[in-house]
């Protein structure tokens, strides 16, 4: 098991490990509790970490990352395919159902 990323917040840890699972790599999420020990410990040693199970997967979900902090915050929305819900135009992932947006940002590149 490796660490793999410490996230600002629960819910980017928690994006993070929804596209590790859409590619297929197992991975964990450490410390999802220990926000009430800030004060007591260093804020540093609370954030949420996410910890891949295979260490030879590391490479690609090290990849998955450095995608996602590089993707850059686009404006507007897309409609998921398969629910028809509304996400942010940015989202990698369907809020609702966790669907992959990728085929609609694709169409929407094309165009």
């Amino acid at each position: 098991m490796k660490k793999l990323y410490s996230a600002s917040n629960l819910i980017e840890a928690q994006m993070i490990l929804c596209l590790l699972e859409h590619a297929y790599i197992p991975a964990k999420l450490f410390n999802t509790h220990a926000q009430g020990g800030v004060g007591e410990i260093p804020f540093t040693h609370t954030y949420p970490e996410v910890w891949i199970i295979q260490d030879n997967d590391f490479e690609k979900a090290r990849a998955i990352i450095d995608i996602y902090e590089n993707t850059p915050v686009e404006e507007g929305c897309v409609v998921c395919p398969a629910c028809h819900e509304q996400n942010p135009r940015n989202f990698q992932l369907c809020w609702q159902c966790g669907e992959g947006l990728e085929i609609v940002h694709l169409q929407l590149n094309n165009t």
